[in-house]
């Protein structure tokens, strides 16, 4: 039996610029505003769970910004947040590209992509 890798939310946090903690910290609160957000640190990115799935990944804390990835059921390509939209080869999945520079870039469009983040797409 192998032993199970623990990982910690300090684990990407450590080193941080205040900057890029503090977009770490809003971007949680709001996504706290729609429900309730449990923080799951993995290997590689941080996984943001609404109690059922999965409905974000934290894939990077640089140096001023942090990176989100929203995995949709569609590509959502008419907007003006996302900066790539690429589909999982053999899926129906699209990955949404979202990088937070500054507190207020999670505005009324991010927050409807959380929104439907967090309480799923409608049923085509």
């Amino acid at each position: 039996m192998t032993k199970k890798e623990e990982y910690y939310i300090s684990d990407f946090t450590n080193g941080k610029s205040d900057h890029t903690l503090a977009l770490f910290n809003h971007f949680i609160t709001k996504f706290n505003t729609i429900g309730k957000v449990d923080i799951i640190p993995l290997k590689a990115m941080i996984g943001l769970d609404n109690g059922t799935k999965r409905i974000a990944y934290i894939t990077q804390l640089g140096k001023n910004f942090i990176h989100v990835v929203f995995p949709l059921k569609q590509g959502y390509f008419d907007n003006m947040c996302f900066t790539k939209i690429p589909q999982v080869p053999g899926q129906q999945q699209f990955n949404h590209h979202f990088r937070m520079l500054n507190l207020n870039d999670v505005n009324d469009e991010v927050m409807s992509f959380m929104r439907l983040a967090y309480r799923g797409e409608p049923e085509e």
